[in-house]
């Protein structure tokens, strides 16, 4: 049933509680009449927290979301997702506007600031309602604990503050070995993690996807990563028990593609029916 539900609301387009923008590239979305679903599994009186969820005709008021970490590869897609379903959304990052030239980044508020320096969030977090965190990084342990850690706690701490309803973390999945050779990484993604879940019992949610695939834009360049990542997870995501392997099944977490991500991420921060705590890579 989870599987059903979640397939489903992978391949919605259009949330019928949620009316879409059109924009001057009207190709890149599409109205349907999919039902958006939410994702989780817990049980409650012996049905799950999806189904329950699915139940919920939710029509919400109109909502502002910061995407922090917007200009890159994961925060865009999801931008351009709350965009497709009629959100107010700005975005913060270290660079502030986006140097994408495509007509979305139009449709958003631009902010500059620092998540190491939290008095740089400022009129970012005015009015926002739900937030969604994309910020991480890879180089020594210490910078990777500060980027994929304390930036991140940092948020999250101001966005309680300032009230915030819900509040969406990319965290990453588990990959045995990988995690003891990226000892900060890891330490900074479980510390926010531990963070997120005392600050929002009832409104945070993480994802802990694994490889993320996609078109990825480099500078001038388009890094076809689908071309690797969409076979593999074709295979892998039927083939969960190997990855109770001795030393190598964690590697072989099945990928996920950037634009399901980006999906799961916009209904968990604004559906207050969505359930709080993890979402692996296989729901």
């Amino acid at each position: 049933m989870k599987k059903a539900i979640i397939s489903r609301l992978l391949h919605s387009q259009s949330p019928p509680f949620l009316k879409p923008n059109y924009y001057r590239d009207r190709s890149l979305f599409a109205a349907g009449n999919g039902r958006f679903l939410s994702t989780g599994s817990e049980k409650v009186d012996g049905s799950s927290k999806l189904e329950e969820a699915e139940r919920v005709e939710f029509t919400p008021p109109k909502e502002k979301l910061l995407v922090l970490g917007g200009n890159g590869f994961v925060g865009s897609h999801i931008c351009i997702e709350a965009l497709a379903h009629g959100l107010d959304v700005s975005s913060l990052s270290r660079s502030g506007k986006s140097s994408l030239h495509d007509p979305w980044a139009n449709d958003i508020v631009w902010h500059q600031g620092d998540l190491l320096s939290p008095d740089s969030l400022g009129n970012a977090m005015n009015g926002v309602t739900s937030v969604i965190s994309c910020v991480g990084g890879f180089g020594s342990n210490s910078y990777m604990y500060d980027i994929n850690g304390t930036a991140n706690i940092n948020a999250i701490r101001a966005s309680s503050e300032q009230g915030v309803k819900r509040f969406v973390y990319i965290s990453a999945a588990d990959f045995g070995l990988v995690n003891y050779l990226l000892k900060g990484y890891y330490a900074g993604k479980r510390s926010t993690e531990t963070e997120l879940l005392d600050k929002f019992l009832h409104g945070g949610v993480i994802l802990r996807p694994g490889f993320i695939h996609g078109t990825r834009r480099v500078g001038s360049l388009h890094l076809p990563l689908s071309i690797i990542g969409a076979p593999l997870e074709m295979v892998l995501r039927h083939a969960k028990l190997l990855t109770h392997l001795p030393l190598i099944g964690p590697l072989l977490i099945p990928p996920v593609n950037v634009t399901s991500v980006a999906k799961v991420a916009v209904r968990a921060a604004v559906d207050p029916a969505f359930p709080s705590g993890v979402v692996d890579v296989y729901d």
